[in-house]
């Protein structure tokens, strides 16, 4: 009888303080007028705010079919993680994606195609030719620049150990060269943002001497300077308050707490002739192989570029564009610049790649794609577009653990990922996630070459134009290189309001 007597007094007390909870939130919410839903419905309208928050959980597990989702559907994550936990990737029945949608690539299956033991190698391709130090790639797929600060420890250290496992290099991103880039083992590529992290003096210019130091260190092998991002082109790098930790700012040079926001551009250049003698000095005191990475919208100013080079010489020429589509990611960026400005890589990479060769650099500068290609046949049709080399970010996060939960600019990202809380980081190890990445890049190798031998290519980079079909309104396809010379433009265009 006592247990009962105790047992009802604490029902009772659990009941009145719920109900001293409603009436206090009844009277907070009729009292305020910032939120009219609350005002107008107290404390019921405090569930609408909850809804929304949940409702992308929701609409992932529940109710998006299979190739519904945005940025990345289920479909795509899918072949990402099995590859990442080396599963198996075969699928019953038949294909879930719709190939009547305008713009689907389909790749053109030769009636013979190679054997197995016809097939060969991807042949490595040359950075740098006129440097001291010349960098070849062989990896078809390559991490592409997230940076110590958009990414947590344990993600750059389990990406970096993967990189040196599976043969791929590293593009550091603009927050700075992190001990954790670099001990894995892998080959990395330094990024130079419009802030100069890492290599910036108290004012922001750049500081030759911590570059030579970067640039000495053996697993440094090339140099990005940073013009323009996918999702953010013409706004520099942000990073929140809350993600700049000590260490961090430690890395970058900049204050402890405070929001990480890089300039719009390089002060330094404004111009082509600015920009050619910018990477003249980078390369000059790194004796690395230097390029640049951009976002195209307007184009007129590659044939500015390409007349310049003429002017000063070959050797003066970038050693390689890194082209960012406008679909491209980042941990935070203005919704206006994400979904409206930039040209998608579909229309940017022919694009360039075609003025490339027209100007007669192509064999000079070297193409790295880059911009939401994470799977096989996206790999495989910016090789027929014309890349010389492929990066990849997003599907390098879902190898090591991201479910697509749109947490990264929060610092609550619940796989560890993105987040600099040391709990939320307990479930990614980077000695099982490290083993992830580089399987991810295997299985990537192996379907990008599988959809080559399909086309009668020997390897990925030998895959040409004419062998994908780019799907139209009328239900019919057309193949790249025919569609591509019906689009031609007349001429170039350029902003001309500087």
């Amino acid at each position: 009888m006592q247990g009962v007597g105790i047992l009802t007094t604490l029902f009772v007390f659990i009941v009145g303080a719920g109900v001293l909870t409603v009436v206090v939130l009844f009277v907070i919410d009729a009292s305020q007028s910032k939120d009219a839903v609350r005002h107008n419905f107290p404390v019921l309208g405090r569930f609408r705010n909850l809804f929304t928050r949940l409702g992308e959980f929701f609409r992932q597990y529940f109710f998006a079919l299979d190739r519904e989702e945005m940025p990345f559907n289920r479909a795509e994550r899918d072949w990402i993680y099995k590859s990442a936990q080396g599963k198996n990737n075969t699928l019953p029945f038949g294909s879930t994606r719709n190939l009547s949608i305008v713009g689907t690539p389909i790749f053109i299956n030769t009636a013979f195609p190679r054997l197995d033991e016809e097939a060969s190698d991807p042949p490595p391709i040359e950075f740098g030719p006129y440097t001291p130090n010349p960098y070849s790639v062989s990896s078809l797929v390559n991490i592409s620049g997230m940076s110590f600060g958009a990414l947590s420890k344990p993600a750059v250290q389990a990406l970096s150990r993967g990189a040196a496992l599976a043969g791929c290099y590293m593009n550091t991103g603009e927050g700075g060269l992190s001990p954790y880039h670099l001990e894995g083992g892998c080959d990395i590529v330094f990024q130079i943002g419009t802030a100069k992290y890492g290599c910036r003096k108290d004012g922001g210019e750049l500081d030759e001497e911590k570059l030579a130091a970067i640039a000495a260190y053996p697993q440094v092998k090339m140099i990005e300077v940073k013009l323009a991002q996918g999702a953010k082109p013409g706004k520099g790098g942000l990073l929140p308050g809350v993600k700049v930790t000590e260490e961090i700012a430690a890395i970058r040079g900049i204050p402890e707490g405070k929001p990480s926001v890089s300039p719009n551009r390089h002060p330094e250049i404004d111009n082509i002739e600015e920009l050619l003698d910018f990477l003249e000095r980078v390369r000059g005191v790194t004796n690395l192989p230097t390029g640049f990475k951009t976002v195209l919208g307007a184009y007129g100013w590659l044939d500015e570029l390409c007349d310049a080079i003429e002017r000063r010489g070959v050797e003066s020429a970038p050693d390689f564009i890194t082209l960012d589509g406008g679909d491209g990611g980042t941990g935070a960026a203005p919704m206006s610049l994400m979904d409206n400005v930039g040209l998608p890589l579909k229309q940017a990479l022919p694009m360039l790649t075609d003025i490339l060769e027209r100007r007669g650099l192509r064999n000079r500068i070297r193409v790295i794609a880059s911009g939401k290609l994470a799977t096989p046949a996206d790999v495989a049709w910016a090789y027929c577009a014309g890349a010389d080399a492929v990066n990849v970010a997003r599907g390098f996060m879902f190898s090591i653990g991201c479910i697509q939960a749109m947490r990264c600019n929060t610092n609550t990202c619940p796989t560890g990922v993105t987040t600099h809380k040391k709990h939320l980081q307990g479930g990614l190890d980077p000695a099982i996630k490290s083993v992830r990445a580089a399987s991810y890049v295997d299985k990537m190798r192996k379907d990008v070459g599988m959809i080559a031998h399909s086309c009668g290519a020997a390897h990925a980079r030998n895959l040409k134009r004419h062998h994908v079909r780019i799907q139209q309104a009328d239900g019919s396809s057309v193949p790249l290189d025919e569609l591509l010379e019906k689009r031609e433009p007349k001429k170039p265009y350029e902003n001309e309001n500087r």
